[in-house]
């Protein structure tokens, strides 16, 4: 296996993906050609059809995974998972991935999207991406693309971030002039960096920038990233738990091709996506079926509803995305879901799955 997927082996044509949003027949089509690859063995993995996959290997011949065995780290053939992250080597999203899966192999990929698209196109077995942050909020590409996409989330991972400045071996905090990281890390150590007087510069992820000031030996630079960074690329440890607030705590989804099975044995959580007609009240209507139904709310996200195709183009229709403490076993969830879908122009569960509840 490659020890990284770049988005540009698995990627096609502008034209390749879409989604096709109807509103009439409630449901979502996602459109992925077959690409071409550089390297021989993405090449022959992309050309084998889906179809021929499932009919060998790919599906679990035991149908859906069940909760108690979404986080085991070995598949049923006895190798390694393979668990795609965004980001290198060190990222927070790796060690997330590794808290989900123990042993498991954590494959790192370029983007977002990357992701997404190994586990659709079986270079991998599922992945682990971010989906919220405690102070910054939520990363809505993810949330874009889980409706691009059909995977499904099988579990939850919540991660607390904690941020170390990091320079390489010998530099004092005196000696750095400027700092790198991602814009959520600089913006989560604000007050710290402008009291050490540093010049901020973002850059794509907080483990590349580690990797960029070791692999380019800056003197006057450093970087804010985590310590298991600061052990991979040889870089000393200037300062540790530099966030400003200690509350900083991200939530990561884990995403398979398939569905678990939801159980009552222990606290779920439920996660949906839906759109409804323009109206008065419309809103308070929909999330009434989980009030009258005493299931709590736990999170609810409006994104632009792009791609419709059921009447002239309209600006600011919104889909909501909406999280419950509740499992889809529970008769009372399939009621207050049937109750939404009488007025919803399109319903879909993107998970049932078991809540984190080690924060707690």
């Amino acid at each position: 296996m490659l020890a990284a997927i770049s988005r540009s082996l698995i990627s096609s044509s502008p034209e390749a993906i879409s989604s096709e949003f109807t509103p009439s027949n409630r449901i979502i089509r996602p459109y992925i050609s077959v690409p071409a690859a550089a390297h021989q063995k993405l090449r022959q993995a992309l050309a084998t059809p889906v179809s021929s996959l499932r009919g060998e290997h790919a599906r679990d011949k035991n149908g859906p995974l069940s909760s108690s065995r979404v986080s085991k780290s070995f598949s049923s053939d006895g190798a390694r998972l393979r668990v795609a992250y965004q980001g290198v080597n060190g990222a927070y999203s790796e060690l997330a991935a590794e808290t989900a899966y123990p042993n498991c192999e954590a494959i790192p990929c370029e983007q977002f999207d990357t992701a997404f698209e190994a586990v659709e196109r079986w270079l991998v077995d599922c992945a682990v991406l971010p989906i919220e942050n405690s102070l910054g909020g939520s990363i809505h590409r993810n949330y874009d693309l889980l409706l691009r996409h059909r995977l499904h989330i099988v579990g939850e991972v919540k991660l607390p971030i904690r941020h170390c400045l990091l320079a390489n071996c010998g530099m004092k905090v005196e000696d750095l002039k400027r700092v790198l990281s991602h814009p959520q890390a600089l913006a989560q150590c604000e007050n710290t960096l402008s009291k050490l007087g540093l010049i901020r510069e973002a850059v794509a992820d907080t483990a590349g920038a580690a990797k960029f000031v070791s692999l380019h030996k800056l003197r006057d630079t450093g970087a804010v990233a985590s310590a298991a960074a600061a052990r991979i690329y040889g870089l000393d440890i200037l300062a540790e738990d530099i966030q400003d607030d200690s509350d900083n705590i991200t939530r990561f989804l884990m995403l398979a091709r398939e569905p678990i099975i939801p159980g009552t044995d222990r606290p779920f959580k439920t996660s949906i996506v839906f759109s409804l007609e323009e109206g008065p009240g419309a809103l308070f209507k929909a999330l009434a079926v989980f009030s009258l139904r005493q299931i709590n709310l736990t999170k609810i996200e409006s994104r632009p509803l792009r791609n419709s195709n059921h009447g002239p183009p309209k600006c600011f229709d919104y889909l909501f995305y909406l999280d419950f403490e509740a499992s889809m076993a529970d008769p009372n969830v399939q009621n207050a879901l049937r109750h939404l879908e009488e007025f919803a122009t399109m319903l879909r569960v993107l998970g049932s799955y078991p809540a984190d509840v080690s924060m707690l």
